[in-house]
């Protein structure tokens, strides 16, 4: 008898191909909005040449290759864009993995300590200076860096305290562990700006923690891409584990799943993850913590659907939130974190006081 497909599934199947036309329709759009505006036909002459190394050319090759028009939407918008929609999978799709990991919908992050972790490492770069700690080669790195170290130390001390008293790792523990270890880093933050006396690194703090797309460039793309990318294909892999995360441990031992291990896993390259994001364009948040909320509410628990469709949620709107970053005042660019705050808290606060709303979503 032939198995008939269920209309859901169905549904958020299509739902993928629709969200993944959208993300590849946002970027071209994106591309066109700015100080200086651009037609669409503009855009995708000028990346149809430079995606096809040149073998498919509509119009002159001078205006498709150099010009003013080429340097603004080839070197300036599409690699800013572009990291945008990268920086918006990692963030998302790092979100659904903590909260099903930890098996709590507040996990991101932001609350488990990673990126207070990677605020320490960039403050310490820019308001003391490796140079005055140390030589040779850590000198020389910079604050990109020391936020990934930062990030990864952060990591490590919530993986280290979330084992010690005893027993298994549990998601109450990582939870509890990520509390601790961001509220210690951002103390410590907190103390370098305080005494720090240099007013324009002070500015150069603020502004990177409050996150910013304002230094992509092509160079600086390369790590995060191939980062979501190799993200992105190992946890489509992992969808049926994701989704027996969700039983809990007592359920998932009768199915033969060590949850203490793919937990660990999944924390420590999750964790990497979001100290690239972090690391490449600062603190940016509520991705990792609203878009797998949002998405859930109509993909409901189940990973094959809101792994995929979260990621590239997360893509788009990150895409469009550094928009608004960069043309809501003339001539000034805002915060990208302050964007995605405004945009996400009351969204949160919605979702907060909907009482039909669960972590299951609806199934």
């Amino acid at each position: 008898m032939k198995k008939q497909l269920n209309p859901r599934h169905a549904a958020l199947s299509l739902a993928i191909v629709v969200f993944i036309a959208a993300f590849i329709l946002s970027i071209l759009s994106a591309v066109t909005i700015g100080a200086v505006r651009v037609s669409f036909s503009d855009v995708y002459r000028i990346v149809l040449y430079q995606v096809t190394f040149g073998q498919l050319k509509i119009g002159e090759e001078a205006f498709l290759s150099s010009g003013t028009m080429y340097e603004i939407i080839w070197n300036l918008r599409m690699p800013r864009v572009l990291m945008g929609a990268v920086i918006g999978v990692l963030l998302a799709m790092c979100g659904v993995v903590m909260q099903a990991a930890v098996q709590n919908p507040l996990a991101d992050p932001y609350i488990l300590g990673i990126s207070s972790g990677a605020s320490l490492g960039a403050t310490f770069s820019i308001m003391i200076g490796a140079s005055a700690v140390f030589t040779g080669v850590l000198a020389a790195m910079g604050t990109a860096f020391w936020a990934f170290i930062g990030a990864f130390g952060a990591m490590a001390l919530v993986m280290l305290l979330a084992h010690m008293g005893g027993g298994r790792m549990t998601s109450a523990k990582l939870v509890l562990a990520g509390c601790v270890v961001g509220s210690l880093c951002s103390a410590f933050t907190n103390v370098l700006i305080y005494v720090g006396k240099d007013a324009e690194n002070m500015k150069t703090v603020t502004y990177w923690l409050l996150g910013s797309m304002v230094s992509a460039r092509w160079p600086k793309l390369l790590l995060p891409g191939v980062c979501a990318v190799l993200g992105l294909l190992f946890f489509l892999t992992q969808l049926r584990t994701l989704n027996t995360l969700l039983l809990g441990d007592e359920a998932a031992m009768t199915l033969g799943v060590n949850l203490t291990k793919w937990r660990m896993v999944y924390m420590i390259i999750t964790s990497l993850l979001s100290a690239v994001a972090v690391c490449t364009c600062g603190i940016v948040g509520f991705v990792g913590l609203m878009i797998p909320h949002i998405v859930r509410g109509f993909t409901g628990s189940d990973h094959r659907f809101l792994l995929p469709i979260a990621s590239f949620a997360g893509g788009i709107f990150l895409i469009w939130a550094d928009v608004i970053a960069r043309v809501l005042i003339q001539n000034t660019e805002i915060p990208l974190g302050v964007i995605t705050s405004a945009i996400g808290a009351p969204i949160f606060v919605y979702m907060m006081i909907r009482k039909s709303y669960g972590f299951g979503g609806n199934d």
